[in-house]
């Protein structure tokens, strides 16, 4: 197989990277692979020890210039790795992943030009599982990783000839056909921002593949500091998952979506507009994103005042005062008094019912709210390219 880029983000994650490392020199096809460290926060000494290991591992790293004052995030650090890559294909990899006995060589294998090929992640029993991965219990932490448990069940399974369409990291493509597509999205620092390239893959044309003979052990989860009992770290990521899941729908138009195997599901992208009467602020916030414009009887300027900081979006466009007329291809007339939980639930995949059944131009109910089609025209927004 060719040689390759293990890339790799750390933000404080010395402690995942001590075993994520070894596993790599020990278990990879090629010995001699790229492996590139991006340290995006270090208050755990991960510098310190990559100096100490950077010679027996063989691996680089690149530093925050502004370490510990402000963070990349995940998407541009991986972008910083790969950029700094000297191989024509890359591997984004997590610090909390440890690679099984040749899962490069495997995935490898099946990877052709405008394919993205992930191995299949082995997991506690920590999340649900649709079937695109495998749960088995070889640790919940680092120090506790059932090494040689899981080397015989990655044995075992060398021979699996099964191969699916989804995607989720691990994933390895060629370098050159991800920059062109102009890397991670920044809009999306630090969370979000993978299903938003497998988004846009997906219209780029790329095909998905994941052998489930190529394998790694992901503890999973732990950038969020959910499992670790930091408070502090589970506090910011949370702001950080609710913004991107905002900026993520603001540029989609619907949530992430993709099927039980995590092949990626990409609606068509309309221009609408929501009149909302009776609004609250709690209801405002809840649908802006939706939509392209929202004309509202209140609450404007708290909105404003509170969101734009957590928005690459100009807001001041996208909201509007509830006495102008809107101009969008389709209008959502909704009553903020009459709204309900069950109504969102629908509004939500209004986006799928439009591209599914395509109503006759003209005014339909949907739950307590009207939609008025003027037109379909799906917007051919630049989404490949970020």
């Amino acid at each position: 197989m060719d040689k390759i880029t293990f890339c790799i983000p750390s933000k404080d994650n010395l402690r995942y990277l001590k075993t994520c490392i070894p596993s790599i020199r020990k278990n990879a096809y090629r010995d001699d692979h790229e492996i590139v460290i991006f340290v995006d926060q270090d208050n755990d000494g991960t510098i310190d020890w990559l100096k100490e290991v950077h010679d027996k591992y063989n691996l680089r790293y690149i530093t925050n210039p502004n370490l510990n004052e402000s963070r990349f995030g995940i998407g541009k650090a991986y972008d910083e790795c790969i950029k700094g890559s000297n191989t024509d294909v890359v591997m984004v990899f997590h610090a909390d992943m440890m690679l099984g006995k040749n899962a490069d060589k495997l995935a490898f294998d099946l990877l052709e030009s405008k394919s993205a090929v992930c191995c299949t992640r082995v997991e506690p029993p920590l999340h649900p599982n649709n079937g695109e991965k495998i749960i088995r219990d070889y640790g919940m932490w680092p120090e506790d990783f059932k090494e040689e448990a899981f080397d015989k069940f990655v044995a075992d399974n060398i021979g699996v000839t099964k191969v699916t369409n989804g995607i989720f990291a691990p994933w390895m493509v060629y370098k050159k056909e991800f920059l062109d597509m102009g890397g991670h999205d920044p809009i999306l620092k630090s969370c979000r921002e993978d299903s938003d390239v497998f988004n846009r893959m997906q219209l780029d044309g790329f095909t998905f593949k994941q052998p489930w003979n190529s394998l790694v052990y992901h503890l999973t989860g732990r950038g969020a500091g959910s499992f670790s009992g930091d408070e502090e770290r589970h506090k910011e990521w949370q702001k950080e998952m609710q913004n991107s899941t905002k900026e993520f729908i603001r540029k989609w138009g619907t949530g992430v979506q993709h099927d039980n195997l995590l092949k990626p599901i990409v609606s068509p992208f309309y221009n609408k507009g929501i009149v909302l009467k009776n609004a609250t602020y709690e209801l405002l916030e809840l649908l802006e994103p939706w939509c392209t414009n929202i004309y509202t009887d209140g609450f404007l300027k708290e909105y404003l005042e509170k969101e734009n900081d957590n928005t690459e979006y100009t807001l001041g466009w996208r909201l509007r005062e509830f006495k102008e007329i809107p101009q969008n291809d389709i209008i959502i007339f909704i009553d903020g008094s009459k709204f309900t939980q069950e109504d969102f639930n629908m509004f939500q995949q209004l986006s799928r019912v439009l591209e599914q059944d395509k109503p006759k131009s003209g005014t339909f109910e949907l739950g307590s709210f009207k939609i008025k089609v003027n037109k379909y025209e799906e917007k051919i927004y630049n989404r490949i390219y970020s």
